[in-house]
């Protein structure tokens, strides 16, 4: 049974969808054990606590430094002892550390088609300006492991949603979301419970 720990910043759409999959079978061999937020009023520990999911804030500011938040932060999260660990908006930078003892076991969901419309800035609707300003025709999201860098890590999967004139901002961030973001994020998580996610050097091998 893979044990997977959610960090999540803000509303938690994504982790419902992980929720909601676990439930109805989607996402098999899979245990959600518990949900990081930085934020006290983000509506996804509200999610969590409602499904009988343990959750806890821990934010940078409370401590006085980030040094000692980094610290913190991995003592709350090896203490769930998960197996795989999904940011699902998590707007706080991994710690390093963090980082090379999860190596291949942090993925993360990133409403763009990787590499376009990522990396430092883009976040949030932030990326769907920076698509219609751009004028593409067809966006996205990419489910990937966390490396060093900024939206850098292999690939797992991504979908493809077509951009409809007279999109805006909120229209596109939520077809990318229903089209994309909910659909491949649980799939990923599935391929890896059941052992179907291979890293080899910057790709992952994917046996579907």
């Amino acid at each position: 049974m893979l044990r997977v720990l959610s960090m999540v910043s803000g509303g938690g759409t994504n982790l419902q969808a992980i929720i909601d999959s676990v439930k109805n079978g989607m996402i098999t061999n899979t245990e959600l054990v518990g949900v990081i937020s930085n934020n006290k009023n983000a509506y996804a520990l509200t999610r969590a606590k409602e499904n009988g999911i343990d959750a806890k804030c821990i934010s940078p500011k409370d401590y006085e430094s980030r040094e000692v938040f980094n610290q913190e932060l991995l003592k709350a999260v090896d203490a769930y002892e998960p197996d795989l660990i999904v940011l699902a908006g998590y707007l706080v930078v991994i710690p390093p550390e963090m980082i090379k003892k999860y190596k291949n076991r942090i993925i993360n969901i990133h409403p763009s088609l990787i590499p376009s419309f990522c990396g430092t800035g883009y976040y949030g609707l932030k990326v769907h300006e920076a698509a219609l300003e751009r004028g593409v025709k067809v966006v996205g999201a990419t489910v990937h492991f966390v490396d060093e860098g900024t939206d850098t890590g292999p690939i797992i999967l991504q979908k493809a949603v077509e951009v409809h004139n007279g999109d805006t901002p909120e229209v596109l961030q939520r077809r990318v979301m229903e089209q994309a973001e909910w659909k491949i994020l649980p799939r990923a998580i599935d391929l890896i419970a059941n052992g179907k996610v291979e890293v080899e050097g910057h790709r992952t091998i994917v046996t579907e």
